[in-house]
């Protein structure tokens, strides 16, 4: 007997699936009202917010990126509805996108949510705001007006510091309009935090003034014209986003953005000398003694020599294999030359200025920074007055000095960030 196969009823099952569809994203559309403002859904005392300028362009993202695919799903439902506007295949790659979009939108919420959610920390909150007004202050250059986006801080656990620059692409490809630095939790509260944070808004600092773009060609041009130091002028150049932001802490703040540099990277032997092929971080060791370079050409005094031999006795050259050893000879004999055309660099957005007329380490020598230190330890009003980036240099010298303990400066710079928490409201 010869079975008759039943016609399938397309149009019905047709209908039922732009139901599903319908349903799904009616369901996107509720997600989305749930996304409360951050202004109106996060608690925190009011020197624990962020800047208004920061609230503003985030609320202004989240809003139009809202809106947006709120328009975009209120369309797609209104097409469902009508038949035959789409074949069934092109409503399922339809909604495949906006969910794509709607999940891109929540990565972006979630960005700042980690920021926000903080500043609702019994005293982190407060701290973390004092940590916003100590990044603004590093891009603050002398006789030179960076156009500097805001900047806001957060905690979180993990080695390194971090930093989502400003003008890049979030999740979805809109603009980050705020630049979000992560600094380690377990760095808080001393003079070692500034070396961080500074190194960080370093990155947001180098961009603004284009000094990798600026800097590339040279680079790679000594490393086609200097034959005996090719390599390491070629090596240089891989890592000079790394370097550009390590001299900005050391422009800023001193010897304690080598010390504090010295802590993050002093890990067992093996990695301090491993050099990781791509990576755009010069290997530990020589990163260290980039830093150190750059202190003793705009610092010159003798502590930069102690501390190098601080770091040579900490990891010794002895036991390496003969070529590992003469890379690192030779990079170490371009490091003089090396600071010195960064430092001179002029960059075409300084219009013929060179790097080292608008940093302010002409007025933080280290027997200046001494100085302050013996003017302000019994009075923090004056101290009070002072540049935040000034502070955390005046302190870090006075660690590397060893004239004051930890104790002591985990309560000042703890009443320091407080303070400028408070008078940032």
């Amino acid at each position: 007997m010869v079975q008759t196969r039943q016609p399938v009823n397309t149009a019905g099952r047709d209908l039922k699936y732009r139901r599903f569809l319908i349903n799904e994203a009616q369901g996107l559309l509720t997600r989305l009202s749930q996304m409360q403002a951050f202004e109106t859904s996060m608690p925190m005392v009011i020197a624990a917010a962020i800047p208004y300028r920061a609230q503003k362009n985030i609320f202004e993202l989240m809003r139009a990126g809202k809106e947006l695919l709120a328009t975009k799903v209120r369309r797609f439902i209104d097409r469902m509805e009508q038949p035959h506007q789409m074949h069934t295949e092109k409503c399922q790659a339809a909604y495949a996108v906006l969910k794509l979009q709607f999940n891109a939108l929540l990565d972006q919420f979630d960005i700042f949510a980690d920021v926000v959610s903080q500043r609702g920390e019994n005293e982190t909150g407060v701290w973390v705001a004092g940590l916003d007004v100590f990044a603004k202050d590093v891009l603050k250059m002398e006789r030179f007006l960076l156009d500097a986006p805001p900047l806001i801080c957060y905690l979180d656990r993990g080695h390194g510091a971090a930093i989502r620059r400003a003008r890049t692409r979030l999740p979805g490809g809109d603009e980050n309009p705020v630049a979000v630095i992560k600094i380690p939790r377990e760095r808080m509260v001393a003079s070692g935090i500034g070396s961080s944070l500074v190194h960080e808004v370093g990155h947001q600092g180098s961009a603004l003034l284009d000094l990798i773009p600026s800097l590339k060609p040279v680079l790679e041009d000594l490393s086609r014209r200097d034959t005996a130091r090719g390599e390491s002028w070629r090596l240089l150049n891989r890592w000079i986003s790394e370097i550009l932001s390590d001299f900005w802490a050391v422009s800023f703040l001193g010897i304690s953005a080598t010390t504090g540099l010295m802590s993050v990277v002093s890990l067992p032997k093996y990695f301090v000398f491993r050099a990781v092929d791509n990576d755009p971080h010069p290997f530990p060791w020589i990163r260290v003694k980039i830093s150190l370079a750059f202190g003793k050409l705009i610092y010159p005094e003798d502590q930069w020599h102690r501390l190098e031999q601080l770091w040579e006795s900490m990891y010794p050259k002895t036991g390496l294999k003969p070529t590992a050893l003469e890379l690192i000879n030779n990079l170490e004999a371009t490091l003089p030359s090396f600071a010195k055309l960064v430092i001179e660099h002029k960059p075409l957005k300084l219009k013929g200025k060179q790097l080292n007329q608008i940093f302010p380490y002409h007025q933080r020598q280290p027997h200046q920074l001494r100085a302050y230190y013996r003017q302000w330890k019994n009075d923090q009003e004056v101290m009070k007055k002072q540049r935040p980036s000034l502070v955390f240099a005046v302190i870090g010298q006075a660690r590397a000095d060893n004239v004051i303990t930890p104790f002591a400066e985990n309560r000042i710079l703890t009443s320091m960030l407080r303070h400028w928490a408070l008078v940032n409201i």
